[in-house]
């Protein structure tokens, strides 16, 4: 049987009295354990003190700590989580939680933290004009880095976390004279990148940069992406010897690492790279590409968006098109084959012909029997 109490203290008149919050003490395996309730108020003691002892009674762990921990100690088990396990978006978790949840929710005890401070958190993240895709990224590491407390017994509950709507289905391509405008702009180390992503449509951050030479095959014509490489975990092969313009990129990059070696004596395990070292990002020569260009705001996802439409367009099935760019599912594949205005006439175009063809008057043939 727990009970509530608070900590005495002698006065210099020699008189002992009660001062502080109140602190429970309950039993679990037959140890007991001592938590302050960071309340003066005898009423909420004893409600913490019910709740400890009902959820030991439902076998759900408990330690001292709950209710102390805070949010910055859940943050950091989330990024550990993601560093063990190896997750591809450890750093952009990272920058997320350093620059907007920890300024906003660091210091706080986690289980003081309510829906309400998450509302007010989204409200000052929407009045530096951050959208509504970048808020809920901030938001589901919220989530996660409170879920896995509760798994973890650190926590017992977690606010409500409400998610923004948002309208993530993006319509940028390239037309071809738009991607080579773009190219021409770039540095030579980053023209074939693009090329390669142009043709493609793989993911540039994930699947294109660290490509290595291991798995292109020169003789078999393919490149390939090992499963668990991809963001479906499965494995792709791309064959490219007959698109001479990805034969011309993949053997002039091999003509790069090989003069490098002869060079200078350095192995270059990268397809893509600048001097030998891989190149693992490239936003400030894109940008500013892009804006030299007249075409600003466009982003290296939208050559994925191209690459679907292209395949579209050359009639090539769906199934085999999804197995080229690597989407699992066709409702995803059907949001990338984004139709252009240009696309639009040329149907209609195709219509007019078919009423013309219908509204030719039909010449009638009559065959004249010759009686004998």
């Amino acid at each position: 049987m727990g009970c509530i109490y608070r900590r005495r203290k002698k006065l210099a008149d020699g008189r002992t009295v009660e001062t502080g919050p109140y602190w429970i003490k309950y039993y679990r395996n037959g140890r007991p354990l001592c938590e302050s309730t960071e309340s003066e108020k005898e009423s909420e003691a004893k409600r913490i003190l019910r709740l400890r002892e009902g959820d030991i009674e439902r076998g759900v762990a408990i330690t001292p700590r709950v209710g102390r921990v805070r949010v910055e100690e859940l943050i950091q088990d989330l990024i550990t989580e993601y560093r063990t396990n190896g997750r591809r978006s450890l750093r952009e978790v990272e920058r997320r939680c350093r620059k907007h949840l920890l300024p906003f929710f660091g210091g706080r005890r986690a289980a003081s933290v309510t829906t309400a401070d998450v509302r007010r958190f989204i409200e000052a993240r929407q009045k530096v004009q951050a959208s509504n895709g970048e808020i809920n990224r901030e938001l589901a590491a919220l989530k996660r880095a409170y879920s896995l407390a509760i798994h973890g017994g650190t926590l017992l509950t977690k606010p409500y976390i409400p998610m923004l709507e948002e309208d993530n289905v993006r319509e940028g391509f390239f037309e071809r004279d738009q991607f080579e405008l773009v190219r021409n702009h770039l540095p030579p180390d980053l023209q074939p990148v693009v090329t390669f992503a142009y043709i493609t449509g793989w993911r540039t951050n994930s699947e294109i940069l660290p490509l290595q030479w291991r798995q292109v095959d020169f003789e078999s014509g393919t490149v390939r992406l090992d499963p668990g490489a991809t963001k479906n975990k499965e494995g792709r092969l791309f064959p490219f010897k007959i698109d001479t313009e990805l034969v011309a990129v993949l053997e002039g990059q091999k003509l790069k690492a090989e003069k490098l070696m002869r060079d200078h004596g350095t192995i270059c395990p990268w397809v893509f790279h600048r001097d030998g070292v891989q190149i693992k990002s490239y936003y400030g020569s894109w940008r500013k590409a892009c804006k030299e260009a007249a075409l600003p705001g466009r982003i290296p996802h939208d050559f994925r968006r191209t690459a679907v439409r292209n395949l579209e367009q050359a009639g090539v099935s769906r199934s085999v098109a999804m197995k080229l760019t690597g989407h699992k599912t066709e409702a995803i594949y059907r949001r990338y084959a984004i139709v252009s205005e240009s696309d639009l006439s040329e149907a209609v175009t195709k219509l007019q012909r078919l009423k013309e063809l219908k509204a030719k008057p039909q010449t009638v043939t009559a065959t004249v029997t010759s009686a004998h």
